[in-house]
């Protein structure tokens, strides 16, 4: 018996038959001549264009990253144990894209959108492309909003903006990454969404951020991408890429977003080795003549776009590593350039026990400044300028000298003003707590307090700003009082 939708499937069946022709079809096939590192060079696909996805027959995927007279270089970005030389390869006809949208939240993928967490792929519906233009400045805007990183040297002396890119410089081991992770976690009940880009970092250290995120509940709002140590170069390639279009997507939306890309100056090694190893022309310390586009193409990509464009923000805390010390090389100089300032964590700091390590003096924030809140900007002026002084005066007190006594009562305040600097790892703090320490130390009243009472007291401040409720519109007077209260 004829189910009632046979005949509508058996009429559709009819009609496609009636429109089909019959005609020859043509697509370009290739084959690879060899691979290794994951590189494969391939002869064939006459119309291939660079950036264009290719098929493997065995079932691995790459990307055209180099074309030659004769054979062009691709890098793979999924490689199966099947892939040789003369492998069938086509032209997929699609563009390098990555899912995205609100499922990403909570969750840990690769540079394609494959989960890393164990759980199922994430159930989005759009896709967008890794590598994009930067908005044009017709869809740009002026950064007017503060980011609050919850680090009281950062949001008082170099504050960042929402739309902002500022680079966190400095060597290995000097605390960038902690930084970056107390940012990330201070975003808690901020209303920005983040991105946390891992790039060629052991499991371990991959592991170990990742749990200390889930910790503090800050996955509630973050994505991570990881492209980690032992994956294909071309996935650490793309890393950063991946995770800045995941923040687009919010930030077409009307998000305020925030990236990390840890670091880029793995990013940088790796682009380097693909360079090489597709014979590209070296430059400088053997990277291609094009490094400071492929970064500047980045992190154009993170601005406040106007409200006509939905008004969101992508803010960037791309990380690069110095060797001794060194702001003066290729890869750091170049990201000096591209970045609205720069954080510099410092090596003797560190070592000395001042933490966060940042160094004043190499610091700033070129336009954070514009979207500091006025009375926190009004206090942190005072604050710096007797600080950046006391950092002077102390150089001299080395060879000994003999200083009078308002020089004296200067050296005491600013070391007081040091102890009140230093923060612990993963304590990031209100801006309300900010504003009230600055308060207290410009009326003078840490002044005569010895530099080991020092947490004790900012202990109790910190206690009755968060009891009081008091916000950054309040009177000053008003916040004299409760503070007067809170430190006797």
């Amino acid at each position: 018996m004829v189910k009632p939708s046979e005949p509508r499937l058996l009429e559709e069946l009819r009609q496609h038959l009636m429109r089909y022709r019959m005609q020859p079809r043509v697509q370009e096939q290739g084959r690879v001549l060899s691979v290794g590192d994951g590189i494969a060079w391939i002869e064939g696909l006459p119309s291939a264009a660079m950036d264009d996805l290719l098929d493997f027959e065995d079932g691995s995927t790459g990307v055209v990253f180099a074309l030659g007279r004769r054979r062009l270089g691709a890098i793979l970005l999924e490689e199966t144990e099947r892939l040789t030389a003369g492998t069938v390869v086509h032209r997929s006809g699609r563009l390098l894209s990555i899912p995205v949208g609100d499922a990403l939240i909570g969750r840990v993928v690769d540079p394609l959108g494959n989960p890393l967490d164990g759980l199922e792929p994430p159930a989005c519906t759009r896709r967008r492309s890794l590598d994009t233009p930067s908005p044009p400045i017709v869809e740009r805007d002026f950064v007017r909003q503060p980011l609050y990183t919850g680090c009281k040297i950062v949001d008082t002396m170099i504050p960042i903006g929402r739309g902002q890119r500022q680079l966190i410089i400095g060597d290995e081991g000097t605390g960038r990454s902690s930084l970056a992770v107390d940012t990330v976690i201070h975003q808690k009940g901020q209303g920005v969404l983040c991105v946390y880009v891992l790039i060629g970092q052991k499991r371990s250290a991959v592991v170990s951020t990742i749990e200390t995120l889930r910790r503090y509940g800050a996955m509630d709002y973050t994505t991570v991408v990881v492209g980690e140590a032992f994956a294909l170069p071309g996935l650490k390639y793309l890393a950063p890429m991946a995770g800045c279009a995941i923040a687009e997507y919010w930030t077409r939306r009307g998000r305020d977003t925030l990236v990390v890309y840890d670091d880029l100056s793995t990013h940088a090694y790796t682009y380097r080795e693909l360079s090489l190893l597709l014979r590209r022309p070296p430059g400088r310390e053997a990277y291609p003549g094009d490094i400071f586009y492929l970064h500047s193409r980045l992190l154009e990509r993170s601005t406040r776009l106007s409200a006509d464009q939905g008004g969101g923000s992508m803010t960037a805390l791309p990380i690069v590593e110095t060797q001794q010390g060194e702001i003066a090389a290729y890869i750091p100089t170049n990201l000096i350039s591209i970045t609205d300032g720069q954080i510099y964590l410092d090596t003797h700091l560190f070592a000395a026990g001042f933490r966060p390590a940042i160094d004043i003096g190499r610091s700033v924030s070129r336009i954070g400044g514009k979207a500091q809140h006025p009375r926190i900007k009004e206090e942190a002026g005072r604050m710096k300028l007797d600080y950046l002084q006391f950092l002077e005066l102390e150089v001299f007190t080395r060879f000994g000298a003999k200083l009078e006594e308002t020089m004296a009562k200067k050296l005491r305040r600013g070391r007081v003003l040091r102890e009140i600097l230093k923060q612990e790892r993963l304590h990031p703090l209100p801006i309300e707590f900010q504003l009230a320490w600055l308060i207290a130390f410009n009326e003078g009243w840490f002044d005569d307090l010895p530099p080991a009472e020092v947490p004790a007291r900012l202990a109790r401040l910190e206690a009755g700003v968060k009891a009081s409720g008091l916000g950054l519109d309040d009177r000053r007077d008003v916040w004299l009082q409760h503070i007067k209260r809170w430190l006797t």
